[in-house]
């Protein structure tokens, strides 16, 4: 499965450079006295998941409930007026917490109420991105417009590992992130059940920007861009329930099965309130057993990037006459 990411992630990316430098170079002979030039840059931002956890029928829900961080480091190569390519790294954390989704309506919200899973995911994500300007550069960066919005598609690979944070009902053990895959949760690896899944997916990057010229050397920019991913296991949750028996430890059995923790596991709160909500409603909560995909949206994981750069301009060398 890796090989086959790596594989994927490899081709869309030469096609995609294929496609940059073909177009750029066609411009470029339309457009001879544009002098390309390249730009580093350091954003910072905030990520949000979109998954099991949190649901795309949503959107506003699920992009509010748990932000996190982005940072990333960028190059950046200006082919023609409108044409540049980006390569770039960002390390991003993405959260979940079915908890902290469902408790402003524990009825409404039921099936996550109830489920009660929780994760965190560190991504660590290498693009190559193409970027096309609405509005052309001049022949040098001296000449760029003051404000220029731009559009951006892309291919990346993604190394991810999720990550579950131990329960509170047991005051004495204290709690410890545990990496989630390699228990099987869903009883991943175990005789009649899913190989284990990757920890590296390839995603596709596609957003809107916009590039602010601060001086002669320095840009500001501001993007956002969605990334969907061919994974769906971010957030360790893409199947059903497992038969308990069948795992491994007692340790996946727990990260597996949350429903009856009476305590949150990231705030510490109480939930047995909600859970009499749902109980008034006639509701059982022992008959809610949906704990991955069943969305009504057949889309995998994805994560949105909001993200606030400064770039520089490197200077280009003096050509002789």
């Amino acid at each position: 499965m890796i090989y086959r990411n790596i594989a994927t992630w490899g081709f869309l990316s030469a096609l995609l450079v294929s496609v940059v430098s073909n177009e750029g170079l066609a411009q470029g002979r339309q457009n001879p006295k544009f002098l390309p030039y390249s730009e580093v840059g350091f954003g910072a931002g905030t990520s949000t998941y979109f998954g099991d956890l949190a649901g795309y029928s949503r959107p506003l829900k699920s992009l509010f409930t748990l932000p996190r961080w982005n940072l990333g480091l960028m190059y950046t190569r200006h082919f023609t007026p409108q044409l540049s390519a980006r390569a770039s790294f960002t390390w991003a954390r993405i959260a979940g917490d079915d908890y902290t989704y469902g408790k402003s309506d524990p009825v409404k919200y039921a099936p996550l109420y109830v489920r009660n899973l929780q994760f965190r995911n560190d991504l660590k994500e290498f693009a190559l991105i193409g970027m096309y300007d609405f509005i052309p550069g001049g022949r040098t960066p001296r000449n760029r417009p003051k404000v220029a919005p731009y559009f951006l598609l892309g291919v990346a690979l993604v190394a991810h590992n999720p990550m579950g944070l131990t329960g509170r009902d047991n005051p004495d053990a204290g709690q410890q992130w545990v990496a989630l895959q390699p228990l099987g949760t869903e009883g991943q690896g175990q005789p009649g059940y899913a190989k284990p899944y990757s920890l590296v997916t390839v995603s596709v990057p596609v957003g809107l920007g916009v590039r602010y010229a601060l001086s002669e050397s320095f840009n500001l920019a501001a993007e956002v861009r969605l990334t969907p991913t061919f994974s769906d296991y971010l957030d360790d949750v893409g199947g059903p329930y497992p038969n308990p028996n069948d795992l491994a430890t007692p340790l996946a059995k727990a990260f597996s099965d949350r429903t009856l923790e009476r305590l949150a596991t990231r705030s510490g709160e109480d939930r047995q309130a909600g859970i009499d909500k749902i109980i008034a409603t006639g509701q059982n909560p022992a008959d809610i057993r949906a704990r991955g995909g069943g969305g009504r949206i057949p889309i995998k994981d994805s994560y949105l990037l909001t993200s606030f750069q400064i770039h520089y301009i490197i200077p280009a060398k003096i050509r002789c006459p």
